[in-house]
């Protein structure tokens, strides 16, 4: 593993650092408020180590709290998490015949929405794909979520009480993060997929709920992706 991208490893842990510095406080947030839901410092940061979904974490506790069936709340998640099935393809698509895949059973565990964004805008970038960069960007992004998990379920319950401000802005930072990563890798001739996805999420969100509205946008982009391919 070695070639590609300017360099390997070194150059993924350079390109991560943006993604973690974005994670930690989020992932902060979330070990407060799953102490504060009643899980353990160690069942909180088990969530982060296993499902390691940003989003879907918030909504597993949610869905814990309340009292949801464990049927409905699996399949919960898997319908918010199934768009993660094509990230791997889709990359793989974009680095073209002859890319590494040797390990993506190991790297591709970090494909993040993130992550993928990072991987994507790099080779829009015109780079070359390289599986020790991947390796290099994942691992950061995933430690970056795991030790801030940690970290806020050690705070415990309360830690954000008094900075309600501060607690405000962590949870813009994920949608942040991704708008700057989406912007990095834009040009006009995504501009409709990007269009179609963005209108079936807001529709979805608004005629449903936020769940039917995710998958709703996923399935709409990746269809005008298809069909753009295509023209």
């Amino acid at each position: 593993m070695g070639n590609g991208w300017g360099g390997t490893f070194g150059t993924g842990l350079v390109a991560a650092v943006p993604i973690a510095l974005g994670y930690f406080p989020i992932a902060f947030a979330f070990g407060v408020a799953a102490v504060g839901a009643g899980l353990t410092p160690l069942g909180a940061t088990a969530l982060s180590v296993i499902i390691y979904a940003g989003a879907s974490q918030f909504l597993a506790l949610a869905l814990i709290t309340s009292g949801a069936a464990l049927p409905v709340a699996a399949a919960t998640l898997i319908a918010m998490n199934l768009r993660h099935v094509l990230y791997g393809p889709a990359l793989m698509k974009a680095a073209g015949e002859g890319a590494g895949r040797r390990y993506a059973w190991a790297w591709g565990w970090g494909l993040t929405d993130e992550v993928f964004g990072a991987a994507l805008g790099e080779m829009a970038r015109g780079r070359r794909f390289a599986e020790a960069w991947m390796f290099g960007l994942g691992l950061p992004a995933y430690a970056a979520w795991v030790s801030g998990t940690l970290a806020g379920a050690m705070a415990g319950d309360g830690a954000l009480a008094g900075w309600p401000v501060v607690e405000a802005g962590f949870s813009f930072l994920l949608p942040a993060l991704f708008l700057a990563l989406l912007l990095s890798i834009l040009t006009r001739p995504q501009v409709p997929v990007i269009l179609v996805a963005g209108l079936a999420c807001v529709g979805g969100t608004l005629a449903v709920s936020a769940t039917t509205g995710i998958l709703g946008g996923m399935l709409a982009g990746a269809l005008a992706g298809v069909l753009r391919g295509r023209a």
